[in-house]
């Protein structure tokens, strides 16, 4: 099979009429471009250049053969800017997972900034609570996953994985606002409480939070839509505590932050140590600056 470098070879070597130029200007030696050339002579069974008292002079074979290769390797430098730009990043591939939270409130922002970095790079987003996302990105079907962990619920992430915290989330207390219920958690002991399903880290956090302040809660409704969440309190149907970002300000709703010194959530994107897609570091990037810096209640964190 002829090799690509000796046709490249031949082509410098006809354009320019001398071995020792064509060195010069593909960086080899003019022995180097003289092996070559005997090589791709063998190769082919053809006479390429003839020998003159003064230099030499390409045969009309060598000259068809140029032309022959043209679009081969025009074909070739094509890929070879191709792979440039997926090494670099230009191009190329990257599949996000996210819980749902933060795919309302920090993916989109994340997206729109790297678009304006990477305008034919492609993200994939699947979502999905964090369990739920470990397997996925342990096995390479996903590049880096938006996760979370509660103060009052600490997680060790799997081996093999990388985790880069991007902001830490304030706990708030949600009630109605006409409802008359102060924020001290301890008054609250006879009240319902809103909270996610059973077994999550939130309702895990809440009652640890509860029996902290020396009551269990008494839990009327579950539900993972902090919009559901935030519905049924303002229609009076209970209290909640929610992370930051699961709230937005509504004026039927009193929300006060939490003061207990483990009462945050923290949002973490996680990656394999080994993990090695050229558009891994944009992305991250681009989510940390999704961050708001001057938001209530929302701390960025990390590097």
């Amino acid at each position: 099979m002829l090799k690509p470098l000796h046709l490249l070879t031949l082509r410098a070597v006809c354009q320019s009429g001398s071995f020792a130029i064509a060195a010069r200007d593909l960086g080899y030696t003019s022995s180097a471009i003289s092996q070559q050339i005997a090589a791709l002579e063998k190769e082919t069974g053809l006479v390429l250049f003839e020998r003159e008292a003064h230099g030499i002079r390409a045969t009309t074979a060598a000259r068809r053969l140029v032309d022959s290769s043209a679009r081969v390797l025009a074909a070739l430098d094509d890929l070879d800017h191709h792979v440039r730009e997926l090494a670099t990043g230009t191009v190329g591939r990257l599949r996000l997972g996210s819980f749902p939270t933060a795919s309302v409130r920090l993916v989109p922002a994340a997206l729109t900034a790297f678009a304006a970095s990477h305008p034919r790079a492609e993200i994939l987003l699947e979502e999905g609570e964090p369990d739920e996302l470990l397997g996925p990105l342990a096995d390479g079907d996903l590049d880096v996953a938006l996760v979370y962990e509660y103060g009052l619920s600490p997680r060790q992430w799997p081996d093999g994985l990388t985790a880069r915290p991007l902001l830490r989330e304030d706990l708030l207390l949600l009630r109605p606002r006409d409802s008359g219920l102060g924020a001290d958690l301890p008054e609250l002991s006879g009240a319902r409480w809103v909270t996610s399903r059973e077994g999550t880290a939130g309702a895990l956090s809440l009652t640890r939070l509860c029996a902290a302040a020396g009551f269990t809660a008494d839990v009327g409704f579950r539900s993972n839509n902090y919009d559901v969440v935030r519905e049924l309190v303002s229609a009076g149907f209970g209290v909640a505590v929610v992370p930051a970002l699961g709230h937005l300000d509504d004026e039927r709703i009193l929300a006060t932050r939490l003061t207990r010194r483990s009462a945050h959530r923290t949002v973490v994107a996680l990656h394999r140590e080994a993990g090695s897609n050229p558009l891994l570091g944009a992305v991250l990037g681009a989510l940390r600056h999704a961050v708001p810096g001057d938001a209530d209640h929302l701390l960025p964190v990390g590097s």
